[in-house]
């Protein structure tokens, strides 16, 4: 058996936004399509460090990133933090 994709939800998650609440049954949807085991989390944009080193080792256990609908975010410099990490470290990464 092989190991889960691991997708780090970047945003401040909000039960009251339907963006949020349908991206991880979007996720189980496409887990379901191509027969494989994703596991997701949110990840609060203040909870990424600014410093593009720790912002790395930060998102480091998760194969890609998926930059949520939302803004404002609680933290801009987060959101860009882990965008940055996608784009200077090869991390695939979709935002919406």
């Amino acid at each position: 058996m092989t190991r889960p994709i691991r997708i780090a939800m970047v945003g401040d998650y909000n039960p009251a936004f339907a963006a949020h609440t349908t991206a991880d049954a979007s996720l189980a949807h496409v887990a379901e399509a191509l027969g494989v085991t994703i596991e997701s989390d949110w990840v609060a944009t203040a909870s990424i460090p600014t410093d593009p080193v720790a912002a790395a080792k930060a998102l480091a256990g998760w194969d890609g990133l998926w930059i949520s609908a939302g803004s404002p975010y609680a933290s801009r410099d987060g959101a860009l933090a882990a965008i940055r990490v996608a784009r200077e470290r090869g991390k695939p990464m979709v935002a919406t």
